[in-house]
């Protein structure tokens, strides 16, 4: 999965300038009533990464892999991302996706194919949740605004 961890390390790139020169005060900036700020979706996508880096590595050895979801809003708002510095966030955010695209990369073809359940969802391959990851991620960075 090489190009997909090129992919991963070039939409980093691309981003972390922007993200890295917005300051505190655009960071917590409400978007609306019921909407997470910036730094809340940045702190939703690191808690994505470090999920997704679990079932990534889980489906190496298991397979099928089957792994529990998680509640979205309940781990935004426990870890308290929106009292964070930004700063902090966004290289926090590098940093594991930087780590992700080591893991992608070194998937062998053969596993690609390992059927993943997460919580009551349907079962997708392993290459399905990998491309899956990357399209939200764009998805949320385009909700900041980069």
């Amino acid at each position: 999965m090489k190009e997909l961890a090129d992919e991963l390390r070039i939409e980093v790139g691309r981003a972390a300038g922007p993200l890295r020169a917005m300051g505190e005060a655009a960071a917590c900036a409400s978007r609306g009533p019921g909407r997470w700020v910036a730094k809340e979706i940045l702190g939703h996508l690191i808690d994505s990464a470090v999920n997704n880096h679990q079932r990534f590595v889980w489906a190496q050895f298991v397979s099928p892999l089957e792994m529990p979801d998680y509640d979205q809003e309940a781990w935004v708002a426990m870890q308290r991302y929106g009292e964070r510095p930004w700063a902090e966030l966004v290289e926090l955010w590098v940093a594991l996706n930087l780590h992700l695209a080591v893991v992608m990369e070194g998937v062998p073809a053969e596993t690609l194919q390992t059927p993943c359940r997460i919580g009551d969802g349907e079962s997708s391959t392993l290459e399905w949740w990998m491309r899956h990851y990357l399209q939200h991620l764009k998805h949320h960075l385009e909700q900041i605004g980069v």
